[in-house]
Formats: C-alpha cells, sequence, structure tokens
C-alpha cells in the first residue's frame, strides 16, 4: 500500500511538473509575444521618426536652394542694373565730351570769323574810301552832264492807251463801255478779287464762275493766259 500511495505521490508530482512547464511556456511565448509587438513597435515608431527627420531636412534643403536661386537672381539683377547704369554714364560722358569738342569747334569757328570780318571790314574801308572817291568824282561828272541836258518824260505806248469795245461775253463781266487794254484787266482782277475766284492751293490760278467760263473757254486759267484772253474778247 505504502509503495502504491509513493507511485501516486510521484505521478502527482510528474503532472504538476508538466503543467508548470506547459504554464511557463505559455508565460515565456506571452512575453516573446509582447517583446516582439514592442520591438516591431519600437522600430515602426524609429521608422515614423526617421522619416519625419528626412522630411524635415529635405524641407530645409529646398528651402536654401530656394533662397540661393533668389539671392542669384538678385545678384545677377543687381548686376546687370549696374552695367546698364554704367553704359547710360558712359554714353552721357561720351555726349557731354563730344559737346564740349563741338563748343569748342564753334568757338574757334567763331573766333576766327570775327577775326576775318575785322581784317576784310578794315580792307573793305580802305578800299571804300578810295572807291567813294573815285565814285564821287564820277558822280559829279555825270550830274554836271544830265544837268545840261533837258529832262524827258517817257510817254505811255498809244496802242495800250487805245479805247477797246468788250466783246458781249466780256461786257456781262466789266460793263460794256470802252476801255483800253490796261484798264480792262484792272477791271477783270477787281471781279476775280470781289469774288474770290483764285485757286486757294495756288493763287496764281483763276477759277471761272458761270460769266468766266463763257470768255476763259474753260473752268480754270493761270494769270499769264489772262491778258491773251482779253485781247481776243476786245475790238
Amino acid at each position: 500500500m505504502s509503495f502504491c500511495i509513493l507511485e501516486d505521490v510521484m505521478a502527482k508530482k510528474k503532472t504538476a511538473k508538466k503543467a508548470t512547464k506547459k504554464v511557463a511556456k505559455k508565460a515565456t511565448k506571452k512575453v516573446a509575444k509582447k517583446a516582439t509587438k514592442k520591438k516591431v513597435a519600437k522600430k515602426a515608431t524609429k521608422k515614423k521618426v526617421a522619416k519625419k527627420a528626412t522630411k524635415k531636412v529635405a524641407k530645409k534643403a529646398t528651402k536654401k536652394k530656394v533662397a540661393k536661386k533668389a539671392t542669384k537672381k538678385k545678384v545677377a539683377k543687381k548686376a546687370t542694373k549696374k552695367k546698364v547704369a554704367k553704359k547710360a554714364t558712359k554714353k552721357k560722358v561720351a555726349k557731354k565730351a563730344t559737346k564740349k569738342k563741338v563748343a569748342k569747334k564753334a568757338t574757334k569757328k567763331k573766333v576766327a570769323k570775327k577775326a576775318t570780318k575785322k581784317v576784310a571790314k578794315k580792307a573793305t574801308k580802305k578800299v571804300a574810301k578810295k572807291a567813294t572817291k573815285k565814285v564821287a568824282k564820277k558822280a559829279t561828272k555825270k550830274v554836271a552832264k544830265k544837268a545840261a541836258k533837258k529832262k524827258t518824260k517817257r510817254k505811255p505806248n498809244a496802242a495800250f492807251m487805245k479805247a477797246m469795245t468788250p466783246s458781249a461775253d466780256l461786257a456781262a463781266v466789266i460793263g460794256d463801255k470802252a476801255v483800253p487794254r490796261t484798264e480792262a484787266v484792272k477791271k477783270m482782277w477787281d471781279y476775280i478779287k470781289k469774288n474770290n475766284l483764285q485757286n486757294p492751293k495756288n493763287k496764281r490760278n483763276i477759277l471761272a464762275d458761270d460769266l468766266l467760263k463763257k470768255v476763259f473757254g474753260k473752268k480754270e486759267v493761270t494769270m499769264f493766259e489772262l491778258a491773251g484772253i482779253l485781247g481776243k474778247h476786245l475790238s
């Protein structure tokens, strides 16, 4: 009996050991799982942190690049402005220099002209004195000769002073009284000016109205044709 009891006790101890081993294995498995989960979580958090850090670094790098480009553009603009300003100042300086040269040349020319004028005046005065003396002598001789001769008045040409009767067409413009050629021309010009018949673009041309068309035979004539046309209408 005692032997059987011992065997039961031993069997119970074995079963208890097995149970404790199973419990220990389960506990270790649970601990291992928790540890692996923690490791995975740590890795994930590290990756997230690393991603955030890389993003920040990338942003800073892009900001630096943008800032560099902006500064390069500003520097380039300033350089171009300086170049333009230099060119403008060079042009201004060149213009001023050319103006000064031109002014100097002009002043030299003026001085030279004044000097030549003075010399010329002196020379002309001398020549003029001699010439006036000679002219005075000749003038006195001519005056003496003319005084001896009698003064004769110029007589007008009888052909121009002869009264002529205008044709019916011309009489409608200057009247039907007989007049000399010169008077007929004068009356015709009075009529033209009174009726404003000179061409505004060319005052030498005369525009014919209804009455003058019959005299001229066309719409427009020149002032040089007028005397010849009137001669045909005077008899």
